[in-house]
């Protein structure tokens, strides 16, 4: 995602989606905050980007959820679920 960031933006769609496969694959190993921090990176970026409201901005957030839930953060996951 470095080449991207560099080559196209940091705010740039492809190079938010290096940034989820990144924290999917870090998921997928079960580091579930390293993942929560990308997905809370993407999000911050996008609401920047794209609007609150946007459908990529509330995936984010979705996958924030799923990550807070993968850590036993249920709370702050429904939370999220609920936005």
């Amino acid at each position: 995602w470095e080449v991207r960031k560099k080559t196209l933006g940091e705010h740039h769609p492809d190079t938010l989606c290096s940034i989820i496969g990144i924290a999917n694959a870090l998921y997928g190993q079960g580091k579930y905050a390293q993942a929560e921090a990308l997905h809370r990176q993407c999000w911050e970026l996008r609401k920047k980007t794209l609007g609150e409201h946007h459908q990529d901005t509330l995936d984010s957030i979705n996958n924030m959820a799923i990550a807070l839930h993968g850590q036993g953060k249920y709370v702050q996951a429904e939370a999220l679920y609920r936005e």
